[in-house]
């Protein structure tokens, strides 16, 4: 079984890059969503935002994951662990979704490379922020860091005497 660190020193670290990266997808969704405003929902229109390229579909779902990341990071609980967790992977399924259909019609978020290169780092880093943020009680914690870590195939003694 992974072991995934309970009560982790840098839990606070991390959560603040998750929340630094919901942050700029938030800002970057209300930007693209004033700028797209009237345009048709999945327009393939030149339209660029903070670096990456966007439509009235994508600026709207950036918004709502802007903001489910901020509420996720300003969970203490496990809560967030799992949101992280989540979020993590559909961000970067969704970069290599849409990284599959780029130069099609069905790039109907209207991606770059840039957006799929930015998704895909987004998404490692809200992923790790799920792998270190787990809280648990100082005992589960004590546990964990006494767990032995072994290497996964060690040498075998030399038993010729």
């Amino acid at each position: 079984m992974a072991h995934i660190p309970v009560n982790h020193p840098a839990r606070t670290l991390y959560r603040i890059f998750a929340a630094l990266i919901g942050l700029y997808i938030l800002v970057f969704g209300v930007i693209g969503v004033i700028q797209t405003w009237g345009e048709p929902l999945f327009d393939r229109g030149d339209h660029w935002v903070l670096g990456l390229r966007t439509n009235l579909a994508f600026a709207l779902i950036s918004v709502i994951f802007g903001a489910v990341i901020i509420i996720g990071t300003a969970q203490r609980g496990n809560l967030g662990h799992f949101m992280n967790l989540t979020i993590g992977v559909i961000f970067m399924v969704t970069a290599l979704l849409m990284m599959a259909v780029l130069q099609t019609e069905a790039n109907f978020l209207n991606f770059s490379m840039s957006t799929v290169i930015v998704s895909m780092i987004f998404g490692l880093l809200v992923l790790a922020t799920g792998l270190y943020d787990k809280v648990g009680p100082p005992a589960e914690a004590a546990r964990a860091r006494a767990y032995p870590h072994r290497p996964v195939s060690s040498p075998a003694p030399d038993r010729r005497r």
